[in-house]
């Protein structure tokens, strides 16, 4: 089991040197270090839907103020495009680790997350809906090559990524499936196409309800862009037939600009959040409009090796039970 181990882990190193050249190549990113921590208090941790709670803890040497293990980097990201003075049409790409200790287990989720987190500097003029798919089209581009790769590397790894990816926004979902649940609705496209980009995640849909939960101060999920439908955001999702399901790659979109922000924290009754370093400085002008997102390494990798666990690809914390139960099943975990 330990070579097999082995060579699991030589195989992930391959694709993920694979991808991030193709996706620095086909957005002109620079890949940056990140951090694992952020002070509290900030504004600058990523909210995820605004209920998770971050792992916290206090600094002996900073008088017992608190940090936080970060959920993810979209706010800091767009803060250092300030400091490294990134110019118009280039970004950053950051090797980013978080803690997520609320996660629900599942194949797909476990509490430890690693990213490409991306973040592009754009102009005012690109805050449009074809924008934002051209960028998809580029980021897909680079998965369904990189898949091809690591065919060709490891033959029994089939390629299955169709060579299109096709565009449906939350509401257009809703009308084609009005009975299923948001899960449901994106298993049942992911299925039909292969691979999908739902893009408007975050506001509410004709039902009520939103298609799933977006904090309001990063992702511009309640604009109107040019095609009258709602949000410059979405996620890239694919069909698994390993597990029988969609399987989300990335989350992405444009970011708020000013007027976006405001309209978004009055959506969420967040007003006392404008107050915030992060946002102060947003509502000030003094951060570059941007576009960015994140892409799970550990589920491009587990996509591409075939594997139908996620602890397959990546070293996490799991019960003893659990590993003897997939053991059993020889699927072994890292």
């Amino acid at each position: 089991m330990g070579r097999n181990l082995l060579k699991t882990e030589q195989a992930i190193t391959f694709v993920k040197e694979i991808f991030s050249r193709k996706l620095i190549q086909a957005l002109n990113l620079i890949p940056v270090s990140s951090p694992l921590v952020v002070l509290d208090g900030t504004g600058i941790n990523d909210d995820l839907n605004g209920i998770e709670r971050p792992v916290s803890f206090p600094i002996k040497s900073l008088n017992e103020q608190r940090a936080v293990v970060v959920h993810s980097l979209a706010k800091w990201k767009r803060v250092r495009l300030k400091e490294l003075e990134i110019e118009k049409g280039e970004g950053i790409l950051t090797d980013m680790r978080a803690l997520r200790p609320d996660e629900d287990y599942t194949p797909i989720h476990s509490i430890y997350v690693d990213q490409w987190d991306w973040e592009k500097h754009i102009s005012p003029n690109d805050r449009t809906f074809s924008y934002l798919k051209s960028t998809v089209l580029k980021i897909y581009n680079a998965l369904y090559e990189t898949e091809r790769e690591v065919e060709l590397k490891y033959p029994h790894k089939k390629a299955i990524l169709p060579a299109n990816i096709h565009f449906i926004s939350s509401e257009e979902l809703l009308q084609k499936f009005p009975d299923l649940t948001p899960k449901e609705r994106e298993n049942a496209i992911a299925k039909e196409y292969g691979a999908v980009f739902i893009y408007g995640i975050g506001g509410k849909l004709s039902n009520g309800f939103p298609h799933d939960g977006r904090a309001a101060d990063y992702d511009d999920w309640s604009t109107i862009n040019e095609n009258q439908q709602n949000g410059l955001n979405g996620d890239i999702l694919i069909w698994n037939p390993l597990i029988n399901s969609a399987f989300e790659l990335s989350s992405m979109g444009i970011r708020v600009d000013k007027k976006a922000l405001l309209h978004q924290l009055q959506l969420r009754d967040s007003m006392d959040r404008a107050q915030l370093s992060f946002h102060h400085m947003l509502l000030n002008d003094e951060l570059p409009e941007c576009i960015g997102g994140g892409i799970g390494q550990s589920r491009v990798c587990m996509f591409m090796l075939k594997k139908v666990h996620i602890g397959e690809v990546q070293v996490s914390i799991w019960d003893d039970q659990q590993r003897e139960r997939l053991a059993d099943q020889e699927i072994f975990l890292l």
